[in-house]
C-alpha cells in the first residue's frame, strides 16, 4: 500500500510519524515541483494521499468525486484511489473544529478574526461559521471590500478570537508574528494553525496576556486521524488524538536548564538526556565552537557585550530545534529575548544550589571570588525564578536532582 504526503517542501513534516502511530503502514513524505505534481496525479501510482500547500487546491482537477466539505472550502487534502478513480475529501475542518472545541475556545457568539487569505483561511472561516461565530473578519495583506488590512485591523476593538491562518511565526521564522494583541481590549483567545514552534510568538503573547492559547499541533493530529479512517474505511477513538498529541509533545520538548554558574546543570543536564533520550546541548560549548576560543579568550579579548552577542546568537538557533536538554549559561536570563525563544519549545528548570557551594573562578570570568557569586546571586535570582517553570534543589547528590528533572518533565505531561 503506497501513502504518503504530497506537496511543496516538506522537510520539517510531522505528518509521518503521526500516520504512522495511528495505522500499520509505510507514510512516504513526497516532495513534487509543479511539474513532478501533474505527472504523479496522472499515474495515479499510489493507494492513498494527504495534499498540502502549495496543490490543495490544484489536485482538484484530478479528483473523480470530491465531498461537500472539500467542495465548500474549495480545498482537498486527502484522497483514496478506488480502483483507478480519486475520493477526496478534507480532514482540516474536522481537525480544526476538533481542536477549537477540545481546548475550549468559545465560539457561538463571538467577534472573530482569521489572520491570512489562503487555503486555511477558507477552511477557518467555514469552521466559525459552523460553530455560531456572531461575526468573522478577514486580515490580509491586500484589502479588498471582504478582506481588512493589517493596517486597518485595530480599529476593530470588538474582536474576541484570533486565528493565525498563516505560516507567519513558523520555523525557522519563529520571531515573526503579525499583530500586537495589547492593542486588543476584548482579546480571550488565540488559535494558531503553526505547530512548530510548540509556541508561537503569537501563543506567547497570549500567554502573557492571560489569554487561551492553542498551537496547531492538535489539529494536525485531528486531521491525521480522520484521514487514516478514510484511507482505510476505519473508526479510531478521539482519545487517540490526545495520546500522540502527548507523546508527540513529549519527544518534541527541550528541557531549559537554568540557574547560577556551577550549579551542576551540565551534569545534571548530561545525565538526564542520556535517561530519557534527548540530544545533550552545551550553550556555552556552543558559544565556544562559534566564536573559534574559550569564553575567558572572549571576556578577555572583547568584553562582556561582545560575549552577550554571541551568546543570543547561538541561542537563536539551538533554541528553534527539538528534543533537546539545554544547559545554559548563567547569565542567559539577563537577556529578556534569550528565555523568550527557549520557553518556544521548551520548559525551563531553574537547578538551585546553595551559592557556598558553587564552584569560584574556573572556566567562570565571572565567578571570581564568593562575594562576587554573593552580589551575582542577589542580582539574577528574580530572574531565575521569572523564567523558569520548575525549580530544583541541587543541595545534595546529582543523581537526586537528575531524578527530581525527570519527574517535573513526566509532570507536565500526566495533567
Amino acid at each position: 500500500m503506497r501513502v504518503g504526503l504530497v506537496g511543496g517542501k516538506l522537510g520539517h513534516s510531522f505528518s509521518k510519524p503521526i500516520h504512522e502511530k495511528l495505522a500499520d503502514y509505510t507514510y512516504d513524505l513526497i516532495p513534487l515541483t509543479e511539474e513532478e505534481f501533474h505527472e504523479f496525479f496522472k499515474k495515479k501510482e499510489f493507494d492513498a494521499v494527504n495534499v498540502t500547500i502549495p496543490y490543495k487546491e490544484t489536485v482538484m482537477q484530478y479528483c473523480d468525486v470530491i465531498d461537500e466539505k472539500a467542495s465548500a472550502i474549495h480545498a482537498v487534502n486527502t484522497i483514496v484511489n478506488r480502483d483507478g478513480k480519486l475520493y477526496a475529501t478534507n480532514t482540516d475542518f474536522a481537525g480544526l473544529k476538533q481542536m477549537i472545541q477540545h481546548n475550549g475556545v468559545e465560539i457561538c457568539g463571538k467577534v472573530c478574526c482569521i489572520l491570512g487569505t489562503g487555503g486555511t483561511s477558507k477552511t477557518a472561516e467555514a469552521v466559525l461559521h459552523d460553530m455560531g461565530a456572531e461575526k468573522v473578519y478577514i486580515v490580509g495583506r491586500n484589502q479588498t471590500d471582504l478582506i481588512i488590512s493589517y493596517e486597518d485591523l485595530e480599529k476593530y476593538q470588538e474582536i474576541q478570537v484570533f486565528i493565525n491562518a498563516t505560516s507567519v511565526g513558523m520555523y525557522p521564522k519563529n520571531d515573526e508574528c503579525l499583530i500586537n494583541l495589547k492593542k486588543f481590549p476584548n482579546a480571550e483567545a488565540v488559535v494558531d494553525v503553526i505547530y512548530n514552534p510548540m509556541k508561537t510568538k503569537l501563543c506567547q503573547q497570549a500567554e502573557e496576556q492571560g489569554l487561551r492559547a492553542v498551537n496547531g499541533l492538535e489539529m494536525l493530529v485531528a486531521q491525521a486521524k480522520y484521514a487514516v479512517e478514510f484511507f482505510v474505511d476505519t473508526k479510531i477513538a478521539d482519545r487517540e488524538i490526545d495520546r500522540i498529541v502527548a507523546e508527540m509533545k513529549k519527544d518534541m520538548m527541550n528541557l531549559v536548564l537554568i540557574g547560577m554558574p556551577g550549579c551542576g546543570k551540565s551534569t545534571i543536564g548530561k545525565k538526564t538526556a542520556k535517561e530519557i533520550g534527548k540530544t545533550f546541548v552545551d550553550l556555552d560549548k556552543e558559544i565556544e565552537k562559534e566564536a573559534k576560543m574559550t569564553i575567558p579568550e572572549i571576556f578577555e579579548r572583547y568584553g562582556e557585550s561582545r560575549f552577550r552577542e554571541i551568546e543570543q546568537e547561538v541561542c537563536d538557533r539551538i533554541a528553534k530545534e527539538h528534543g533537546q536538554v539545554i544547559s545554559c549559561g548563567g547569565g542567559i536570563i539577563k537577556n529578556a529575548e534569550n528565555m523568550e525563544k527557549l520557553r518556544q519549545n521548551g520548559i525551563v528548570f531553574h537547578i538551585r544550589r546553595n551559592v557556598n557551594a558553587l564552584a569560584v573562578g574556573g572556566n567562570r570570568p565571572l565567578s571570581t571570588s564568593r562575594e562576587k557569586l554573593r552580589q551575582m546571586e542577589q542580582e539574577r535570582m528574580p530572574l531565575y525564578q521569572k523564567y523558569s517553570d520548575i525549580e530544583i534543589n541541587n543541595d545534595t547528590v546529582f543523581k537526586l536532582a537528575v531524578q527530581k528533572v525527570k519527574e517535573g518533565f513526566d509532570e507536565v505531561f500526566d495533567h
